[in-house]
């Protein structure tokens, strides 16, 4: 048998921190899912016991600045998707103000990194937001394309055809023979 499951991956990982994180009585909140400030200077054996309790889950803890920065570039991107009124904000402009760095730098590092481009990771995550959009929703392919701030639907399905190598409506149809 099986269950599908729906959910944010970024709320989802905020709360298996915090609920993991709780048994070493240690004062912190989660900023992101990248994130845990803790409220005070930790010592190397409570550093131990953190990564310790997350090594099980394949989660590691980083002091690599750079790749701090790549991890929240990805994020912003990811809440500025789910934000209509941020969609229509230039990404380059948007993710500036919210890092404090310069669009050139962010996308130096970003494709340092990624071996690709911020403009292109944008374009693939906005077509897995279609994707889920189109399989859980009701909005039609005008009204995803008008909330991901595409300037047509034509533009919308062809860069979703580009990316996957099919239409939305053939999508949508494997999807759902593939559901019965």
């Amino acid at each position: 048998m099986k269950i599908y499951l729906k959910f944010d991956a970024n709320t989802a990982l905020k709360s298996f921190l915090t609920y993991h994180l709780k048994e070493l009585s240690l004062p912190f909140y989660v900023t992101s899912s990248q994130e845990v400030v803790f409220e005070k200077e930790l010592s190397l054996n409570e550093k131990e016991k953190i990564k310790e309790l997350l090594a099980p889950f394949k989660i590691d803890i980083t002091n690599d600045e750079k790749l701090d920065v790549v991890q929240r570039i990805k994020i912003i991107i990811d809440e500025m998707l789910k934000d209509e009124a941020a969609a229509r904000v230039n990404a380059s402009d948007y993710l500036s103000d919210k890092l404090n760095y310069s669009y050139a730098y962010l996308s130096n590092l970003f494709s340092e990194s990624n071996h690709t481009s911020i403009e292109n990771y944008i374009i693939l995550r906005k077509v897995d937001v279609v994707k889920e959009l189109l399989l859980n929703s009701n909005l039609t392919l005008t009204e995803i394309a008008y909330r991901l701030n595409y300037s047509s639907v034509a533009h919308l399905s062809g860069q979703f055809k580009k990316v996957t190598g099919l239409t939305t409506s053939t999508f949508k149809r494997i999807v759902e023979k593939r559901n019965q």
